[in-house]
């Protein structure tokens, strides 16, 4: 299942809005862990693990999955696709 994404502590309308935070502020934008079993991440996006892509769903990975994207940590840079 693919986890949830917060911006500030609210959901964001768009894929554009996250790589627009994570470009400018990526401790503002944290990822949900959705998984009741498993090592889903669930933290800031800056603390992530490098080298384990995250996949998110939004605006709500539960309810609304308007959205698609991953993130991806290396070398101390955030991608987003």
């Amino acid at each position: 299942m693919s986890q949830g994404i917060f911006i500030n502590g609210r959901r964001p309308a768009s894929k554009k809005a996250v790589k627009a935070a994570i470009a400018t502020s990526p401790e503002t934008v944290s990822v949900e862990a959705t998984s009741v079993v498993g090592t889903d991440y669930d933290g800031p996006v800056n603390e992530m693990p490098e080298g384990r892509p995250i996949y998110f769903a939004g605006p709500d990975p539960y309810t609304k999955r308007n959205f698609y994207g991953s993130i991806l940590r290396i070398d101390g840079k955030i991608v987003v696709k």
